[in-house]
């Protein structure tokens, strides 16, 4: 359905790189060009009702790689094909039948209402009126729209504002959506509605979803595939089943007490420890957490704790010592 095979130097970004030259009391500028591969020779291809996790760093060519399967830019070289279309060169007629959201670039107007845009885009896409209708019943029913479809864009908060852009998106019923860093910004209990929401998606429309994002939980609960890209390359493309066994067993735990810190306890890695304060990694293969969270609470008087996947940063590099990745 979707094949990219970008095998040579693809996208080029030119940025200035001027040198700072002292010569007695004065600075001279000196400038030039930088030339940077976005992307580099990756190749990779999503099946029909797929949802892949596309992911990350920043600046490691997530956006760029987006941009180019949806039209937005043109690679210096390679093949894309989505549904059949060259993205670059069939932008308008692919625009019929793909969507994307981006997380911090908004496709609804600020100043009018959801439903208003709903019913902008419905006429852009020439959607008969009563099947727009429905459509934009059963999504606001759906999407839990009811108490802010008739409310400006502009004094929607971030949770709700992603939920109609995704409504958006579906109106034309796209055969793929592309969500670049959709849960960017939100709290965990919206974050939580949105990852319902993408699943009851997929499944109802059989949408394929590529995802990119820096949360590990959204890839660990939606994707059924994860291709991790960093300067510009594939470094891991697997199942996320393989993801899970073998580079996500990881947790970190996050714990204040009322008193001096006991961590006398096997199997766990302190990171970092002051007081009553303390930060520390655990491999669940090697003991459960529920063993160490159990330990923890038996002795000491806990004030907070919280338990977290390890930075995206961290399993990248994990990927690497244990691939060889380069």
């Amino acid at each position: 359905m979707i094949n990219l095979d970008l095998n040579k130097e693809n996208l080029k970004s030119e940025s200035p790189d001027c040198d700072y030259i002292f010569n007695k009391d004065r600075y001279v500028l000196r400038g030039g060009n930088r030339y940077l591969k976005a992307v580099d020779s990756i190749t990779f291809s999503v099946d029909s009702g797929e949802i892949l996790g596309f992911i990350g760093p920043n600046g490691a060519g997530k956006s760029t790689t987006i941009k180019m399967l949806s039209g937005i830019l043109t690679p210096s070289s390679g093949e894309i094909s989505v549904l059949g279309f060259h993205p670059s060169k069939d932008r308008k007629k692919m625009a019929y039948r793909i969507a994307t959201v981006f997380g911090q670039k908004s496709q609804l107007l600020m100043h009018l209402a959801p439903l208003d845009t709903f019913k902008l885009l419905g006429a852009i896409y020439s959607i008969d009126k009563k099947m727009l209708n429905d459509k934009i019943s059963k999504f606001t029913t759906d999407f839990e729209l009811e108490n802010i479809i008739n409310v400006p864009t502009r004094k929607l908060s971030l949770g709700e504002r992603i939920k109609c852009e995704i409504v958006a998106s579906l109106l034309h019923e796209p055969e793929v959506l592309f969500l670049d860093e959709p849960t960017i910004g939100l709290d965990i209990i919206i974050k939580k509605k949105i990852r319902e929401l993408i699943l009851k998606m997929n499944k109802d429309y059989k949408t394929t979803v590529i995802l990119t994002s820096h949360d590990v939980s959204d890839i660990e609960k939606l994707c059924d595939r994860v291709i991790i890209i960093n300067n510009g390359r594939i470094v891991f493309q697997d199942s996320m089943k393989n993801l899970k066994y073998n580079f996500l067993g990881k947790k970190q735990i996050s714990l204040k007490t009322e008193n001096d810190i006991d961590l006398n306890i096997q199997n766990i890695n302190i990171v970092k420890r002051k007081d009553n304060a303390a930060k520390i990694d655990i491999d669940t293969k090697i003991v459960p957490i529920q063993n160490v969270i159990n330990e923890i609470l038996s002795k000491n008087n806990v004030m907070d704790i919280s338990i977290d996947d390890p930075p995206l940063e961290e399993i990248i590099s994990d990927i690497y010592k244990k691939t060889g990745a380069r």
